[in-house]
């Protein structure tokens, strides 16, 4: 089944308008015809199941047939503060922890990062990453669009993880044993809101850690070393499994 995101204006009574590019990839390419089903999302994180009722070129109306369809979003939120890591492996943490549920994704400079964002170049890029994140949201049937941030320094992403999250989770390569990262998991309730810290190709600097000790809570994510775009999965995944668990729980 399609999914597909609108505004909450688009939402009239029982009527549902898709206009714009996703009205278009409906009608022709993917040649949708009336009374075909599909998963309509607004800016609330609403969904609707709705039937396709009218379809042109400049758009598709639907009507709604259940609310509050198959709620996919968690009930907190993952805030990933995510270092500029070397070639495609953005977009792969962009897609990946989109599936996996994050709320926000902010690209941060780090000491040891060895990509660097040109000012002039900045926008189209952000550009980039929103649209891989939207493609990754509307394919795991997210509620909601996740908002792909420019990028921040290190002291930026500190004092934004601040203002935004209950709990800071920095995962360290010189970081030994379990028991804390079980402790820090075990704090994580299903509307916690988290701010996931992962470091660069290079590691985080010791000056970083120092800055971010206070605040943040160091873990292990094992005995091995991660590539910076494994960590950021498997520390997403962590959360949003401790999360959903807690919901099923509770």
């Amino acid at each position: 089944m399609q999914q597909v995101f609108v505004e909450d204006s688009d939402i009239q009574d029982n009527l549902i308008k898709v206009a714009g590019e996703d009205a278009h990839h409906l009608s022709n390419v993917l040649r949708m015809k009336i009374g075909e089903m599909l998963r309509i999302s607004n800016q609330s994180g609403e969904s609707f199941l709705c039937e396709v009722s009218q379809i042109s070129q400049e758009e598709v109306l639907c009507e709604i047939v259940e609310r509050n369809y198959k709620e996919t979003e968690l009930k907190g939120e993952i805030l990933l503060f995510q270092a500029l890591p070397k070639g495609e492996r953005l977009e792969f943490v962009t897609q990946k922890t989109t599936e996996l549920g994050v709320t926000e994704i902010y690209p941060v400079a780090m000491d040891f990062c060895i990509t660097k964002w040109e000012p002039s170049k900045a926008a189209k890029k952000q550009a980039r990453y929103q649209a891989i994140a939207d493609a990754a949201a509307k394919q795991s049937k997210r509620s909601k669009l996740v908002k792909f941030n420019s990028v921040v320094s290190f002291d930026e992403a500190l004092k934004l993880a601040k203002e935004k999250a209950d709990i800071i989770l920095l995962p360290y390569e010189n970081e030994e044993g379990m028991v804390g990262s079980k402790k820090a998991l075990d704090e994580i309730k299903k509307d916690t809101r988290i701010a996931i810290f992962i470091g660069p190709e290079g590691g985080f600097s010791e000056k970083e850690i120092e800055k971010a000790k206070p605040d943040a809570k160091l873990l292990s994510l094992g005995k091995r070393i991660l590539r910076t775009d494994t960590a950021a999965v498997l520390a997403v995944g962590m959360v949003m499994l401790k999360m959903e668990l807690d919901d099923d729980i509770s």
